[in-house]
């Protein structure tokens, strides 16, 4: 979109792996061998509906989820074959057979978000919640029938959004304006991730088994907060270090990659993906501990 002033690419166009840090949904089909069909967007937030955020570069806002991701999949389901008339889903594509995964919410509870008050007036963070289910119903519709949701990471231990005491950026790159009051910054940060995954603790087995939401579907709820706090806690057991002092630390200005926990000031390090990775092949196995699990029959 960069590169064609904001024009949507047509369906069937396959862009080439991020020459960033590998994400874990690429490591999780390349240690599975199974098929992956990624259409996340950096930057895009659930919906431009409540939490729009500018970008110049394609003279809009960043593509959303509800907007942009879930409508790209369906024309693409719809169409079959790309321009060229060649298949777009090679082996041919089952919704029965496929796990649709959605991890959102960085961006939503960020700055030019929820933490800067810049959602949409009347806003609020259960209505970010129920965005969530709306993609699903969406998805549900075209015939998904088993589904992996992500709650929030603790992104208060972000370097973009830790406090003091745990050496917290000024402003950074995401954030050049960034206001001085790290601790204030953080509290508001955890609240607001606790507060989503504690409602999403919640409303997720209630929309599966009371309001019957999606009949015949299996939903799993993954706590992403749990997992990189548990990383935080005990970095020897997970990364190439035995003490993680400060959250200021990253890799993306360092030489031994596999020792940080994150990439830059707000995206985890590429070691932190590979043990999601790691972690959802045991959820799709239904072992995982970081997971909960629901089925209204099927």
């Amino acid at each position: 979109m960069i590169d064609h002033n904001g024009t949507l690419p047509s369906p069937g166009t396959f862009l080439p792996e991020s020459k960033l840090a590998r994400t874990w949904a690429r490591h999780f089909a390349v240690d599975t061998g199974l098929h992956l069909r990624n259409y996340a967007v950096a930057g895009a937030v659930c919906s431009n509906l409540i939490t729009p955020r500018p970008f110049p570069v394609i003279h809009g806002d960043f593509p959303s989820v509800l907007e942009y991701e879930v409508p790209a999949y369906i024309a693409e389901r719809d169409a079959k074959h790309d321009v060229s008339g060649l298949p777009i889903y090679e082996p041919p594509f089952d919704p029965i057979a496929t796990v649709f995964t959605l991890m959102v919410g960085t961006n939503d509870l960020g700055n030019i978000a929820f933490l800067t008050d810049s959602q949409v007036g009347g806003k609020v963070l259960r209505v970010y919640t129920q965005c969530l289910f709306d993609v699903m119903d969406r998805l549900y519709a075209s015939g998904a029938r088993h589904f992996l949701l992500f709650n929030i990471m603790p992104l208060h231990l972000a370097p973009q959004y830790a406090n003091d005491t745990l050496h917290g950026r000024p402003a950074t790159r995401y954030w050049p304006d960034k206001p001085s009051n790290l601790t204030g910054i953080a509290i508001k940060m955890l609240q607001q991730t606790t507060s989503v995954n504690e409602i999403l603790r919640y409303q997720t087995p209630y929309e599966v088994l009371v309001a019957k939401r999606y009949p015949g579907a299996h939903v799993a709820l993954f706590d992403l907060f749990e997992l990189v706090s548990d990383i935080y806690a005990d970095p020897a057991q997970y990364l190439n270090r035995s003490i993680l002092t400060k959250a200021s630390d990253y890799e993306h200005h360092c030489d031994v990659t596999d020792s940080f926990m994150w990439w830059d000031e707000l995206h985890p390090s590429g070691r932190v993906h590979k043990i999601i990775a790691r972690e959802v092949a045991q959820v799709l196995e239904g072992k995982s501990r970081y997971a909960s699990y629901w089925s209204d029959g099927g």
